[in-house]
């Protein structure tokens, strides 16, 4: 006879138990994510933790139990990925917002020291902004600016990428490439 539960699967809401349905029969998700799906389901239906993880090709049923105990905390969102390992992620959206908002700012020559931004003056004026960020890099500077499409220029300075200003007969424009999302992947 097996040993009872420790932490039972709670009873999934409608919602829960119909994204779950959804998930299991995707042939578009993550493989990981349809497992934890199928795994939850099959718990939910009364199999037990062995029986869960044989129904996925796996057999661990202590990963089943990690995964119902995380589900009995956090609902849906432990059928996504944790962090893998690493360092831990120190600088989330709302810190690289911050830094593009910084960007996308003109520099005055008076308080910032400079005519245009280079990784040194961004960090810089990150730094000694009261909202901004006091340990940031440039390297983490560089990555955000990189990850939104800004590339540094010859001319020592920064540009969108997929923009180029282009000298017409009627004055300077900008050209937009509608593809330069799909030409850096």
């Amino acid at each position: 006879m097996s040993r009872p539960q420790g932490d039972p699967l709670r009873p999934l809401t409608p919602v829960e138990r119909s994204a779950l349905e959804r998930l299991s029969r995707s042939g578009s998700a993550p493989a990981s994510q349809v497992a934890r799906a199928v795994v939850l389901l099959a718990v939910a239906q009364g199999a037990s933790y062995t029986a869960a993880a044989r129904a996925v090709g796996r057999r661990s049923n202590d990963a089943v139990a990690h995964l119902v105990a995380h589900f009995n905390r956090a609902g849906l969102n432990a059928i996504e990925p944790a962090h893998g390992g690493g360092p831990r992620v120190q600088y989330g959206t709302s810190e690289r917002d911050r830094i593009l908002a910084e960007w996308r700012r003109t520099p005055d020559r008076e308080r910032d020291g400079t005519a245009t931004w280079s990784l040194m003056t961004l960090q810089r004026a990150l730094r000694r902004a009261p909202d901004g960020l006091p340990a940031v890099s440039t390297h983490t500077i560089w990555k955000v600016l990189h990850a939104a499409g800004v590339s540094w220029q010859r001319d020592r300075s920064w540009c969108e990428t997929g923009r180029a200003r282009r000298r017409r007969k009627h004055g300077e424009m900008i050209v937009v490439d509608p593809d330069a999302a799909a030409k850096k992947r």
